[in-house]
């Protein structure tokens, strides 16, 4: 029934994938059709644009998705194991509302069915449509939203692509434990928005720091559930976006490193890529953005939760007044921090005991100091 709200691809989609090599990506992928739909039970990642934008008084009248097809299934897949579908796309409700509604429908059935949702949109306010979709799955959501701007706005002024993270943060039921934002920059955000980000224990973390060292990024969509990318993020002279001019931003090769460290993560189950600007040129961008992601996904270590822990090397360093726990895995070299859950009454949340971190971080506690992503974890934990 969820499926219902999906409209096959674009027959010229289809004619073009029909024109082809049998090596390119277009030809090993399935796709919903007037006359078919594909088989999810034989799906891993699901494909599904979304034709809405009016969480934008100043975006496009129409959202068309055919040029992101053509430059993605124009490709050529990597070693790839995992079987992609291209669901279609959803229409514009009649109200924004419905849409949302739509998108949450369809998201939360292909999760459920271990399905991993690339959404192509549309505005970044169906981010929070993406979030409820996880209402059902009686877990506590991490999100992770590579963006220039962090999107709080005011809650009595609705639900816009600028403001949808209030929403989401003030929306019952409050299923969201963790909100990352990589990428902001200071002179798109009011010190309102940033002090409220640091009261609520969220992370934050400026473009310079992440594309310094965009390693720092790691751990933070290795805790991730949903990874949202708005593509002002990137500048301009990247992502081709002459209209809505951003001086600066990512550049391509770190965006798409980004979404490569997103799809590697064994915990993301859900990817949005919202904000086109309907060009060719970003379009290119877009494509090469779902190929890394895709192509992370492949590389998964499948280390999340741990099955047992008799593949990590366990590290103890006690500090003045805390015994800190860290666990290395043999198998990639990545660390974990050991969070005290056991005595937060919260179903949703005792089995969230091992918390991504960084080997700087075990460095830093090894020197006394207490890392800041285990301090914020653990005031989230005393709320």
């Amino acid at each position: 029934m969820e499926f219902d709200f999906l409209s096959p691809v674009d027959n010229e989609i289809i004619q073009y994938i029909n024109g082809l090599s049998s090596q390119h990506l277009g030809s090993k992928v399935s796709f919903h059709t007037d006359k078919d739909f594909p088989d999810t039970n034989k799906v891993k990642i699901a494909i599904i644009g979304v034709l809405e934008n009016r969480g934008d008084l100043k975006a496009f009248e129409e959202v068309n998705l055919n040029a992101i097809r053509k430059e993605l299934y124009g490709l050529f897949p990597g070693n790839w194991q995992s079987s992609i579908a291209d669901l279609g796309d959803i229409l514009p409700g009649n109200s924004l509302e419905d849409t949302f509604f739509a998108l949450q429908k369809v998201a939360s059935k292909l999760i459920r069915k271990g399905i991993i949702p690339i959404i192509i949109g549309g505005t970044q306010d169906l981010t929070y449509a993406l979030y409820r979709s996880y209402d059902n799955l009686e877990q506590m959501v991490n999100l992770v939203s590579i963006d220039s701007r962090l999107d709080i706005g005011k809650h009595e002024e609705g639900i816009t692509a600028n403001s949808y993270l209030s929403k989401i943060i003030l929306d019952e039921p409050n299923n969201l434990f963790n909100y990352s934002n990589v990428g902001y920059q200071t002179y798109y955000n009011s010190q309102e928005e940033i002090d409220l980000v640091e009261k609520l224990y969220f992370d934050a973390y400026r473009l310079g720091e992440i594309s310094n060292n965009i390693e720092l990024s790691e751990p933070v969509f290795r805790d991730a559930d949903i990874v949202s990318v708005d593509l002002n993020a990137v500048k301009s002279s990247s992502s081709g976006n002459m209209i809505n001019f951003t001086p600066n931003g990512f550049d391509g090769k770190e965006i798409c490193s980004l979404s490569r460290y997103a799809g590697i993560s064994d915990k993301v189950s859900s990817l949005g890529i919202f904000n086109h600007n309907n060009t060719k040129e970003e379009s290119v961008l877009i494509a090469q953005i779902i190929w890394y992601f895709i192509e992370g996904v492949n590389y998964r270590s499948n280390e999340y939760p741990f099955g047992t822990k008799e593949n990590y090397i366990k590290y103890i360093v006690p500090l003045e007044a805390e015994e800190l726990i860290f666990y290395k895995s043999n198998k990639t070299d990545r660390w974990w921090i050991e969070i005290n859950y056991f005595a937060y009454q919260h179903n949703k949340l005792k089995k969230n005991t091992l918390l991504p971190c960084s080997h700087d971080e075990y460095l830093e506690a090894c020197n006394q100091e207490i890392p800041e992503r285990w301090w914020k974890a653990q005031r989230k934990n005393s709320i």
